[in-house]
């Protein structure tokens, strides 16, 4: 019984001894440089990405499922005082919010497809059961040539 314990830690160890170099190494190679913040983005400006199709559960009608829209895009930086929404490079998804069924009915023929829209009022998301780093409240969708 004694013999198997023995084998057992030998063999821990020798694993021990292979992989601790590995690992020094890959801590010795550092972290990569911080990120600069993304440029900034201003009401009027133009905003570029996939969009992004979501179900999400309403928490003030009751639970109901609603559909949800966001544009995935390289970090922007929003106006003062909203800045970098405490994240080190600012926003990557952006939450696009329907002022109503029409444009809730345009966003649905571009779901998974890259679209530019452009950004009347932008802002951090702050409420529970959004599912974006940054809300877009009011936009319109420019049509691509």
């Amino acid at each position: 019984m004694t013999k198997l314990f023995a084998t057992r830690l030998a063999l821990v160890a020798t694993m021990m001894l292979l992989a601790s170099p590995a690992i020094s190494a890959q801590q010795d190679d550092g972290a990569p440089p911080p990120s600069k913040p993304g440029k900034p983005i201003n009401a009027g400006e133009v905003l570029s990405g996939e969009l992004n199709a979501l179900k999400v559960r309403d928490v003030k009608n009751a639970g109901k499922r609603v559909a949800t829209y966001q544009i995935t895009s390289e970090p922007r930086r929003l106006p003062p005082p909203n800045g970098l929404c405490n994240l080190e490079t600012g926003p990557e998804t952006f939450q696009l919010v329907p002022s109503g069924d029409a444009q809730a009915a345009q966003l649905k023929t571009f779901a998974g497809k890259e679209i530019s829209v452009k950004v009347d009022e932008v802002a951090c998301a702050s409420d529970p059961g959004q599912m974006s780093e940054a809300v877009i409240t009011k936009w319109s969708l420019i049509k691509k040539q």
